[in-house]
């Protein structure tokens, strides 16, 4: 009889939410692209839940050109008129505002600093913060780290990037491993 696989509980048993689980959360991600693409996701996400964003993420990626910033931050009036209408996605006139800005805001931090990763790594020193959380209830909603990566990408023009939505985009991509550890995935990525 095979072993139960242990995963974290909140993905539940939606596959799709399993297979997000399993193979992308808490990877660490160092490719620009990647990074910016969940900056986009997040910024959508705010007051919905990751599921919705999930189960929509192709959806974006056909309507925003692969979360390509260089065409995004050209985005015109009439190509923001047509995400509106798009209802594969979300159609919320400040995130897709949002979007255009943190395309521009990332193409700025890219051009200044060479690279968005070691901008956003930065805040934890280059390295994986490795927790050590036992129950969902351990982990925090925001950190000091996220508080200043918030503080920071305010500061340089993005928008939808509150600390808890920092904090999310760092469990998301591996800056932190929030994983519990009793969770299949939690040595993997540590």
């Amino acid at each position: 009889m095979p072993k139960e696989i242990i995963r974290c509980p909140w993905c539940g048993s939606d596959p799709l939410y399993m297979k997000y689980h399993d193979e992308e959360w808490g990877v660490p991600v160092h490719n620009d692209d990647k990074l910016f693409e969940f900056i986009v996701l997040e910024g959508f996400q705010a007051g919905l839940s990751w599921r919705t964003i999930l189960y929509k993420r192709e959806n974006f990626r056909k309507a925003i050109d692969g979360f390509n910033a260089e065409k995004i931050a050209r985005y015109s009036d009439t190509k923001v008129q047509k995400l509106l209408n798009d209802a594969g996605i979300i159609r919320n006139r400040l995130k897709i505002a949002a979007t255009i800005t943190n395309a521009k805001a990332f193409l700025e931090i890219q051009d200044k600093t060479g690279s968005f990763s070691d901008y956003l790594w930065q805040f934890t020193n280059g390295k994986v913060k490795k927790n050590e959380w036992k129950s969902l209830r351990e982990l925090p909603a925001r950190t000091a780290e996220s508080d200043a990566m918030s503080k920071q990408l305010i500061k340089d023009g993005f928008k939808f990037v509150g600390s808890t939505i920092c904090y999310a985009q760092m469990q998301a991509t591996g800056m932190v491993n929030d994983h519990l550890v009793d969770c299949h995935r939690y040595k993997k990525v540590k």
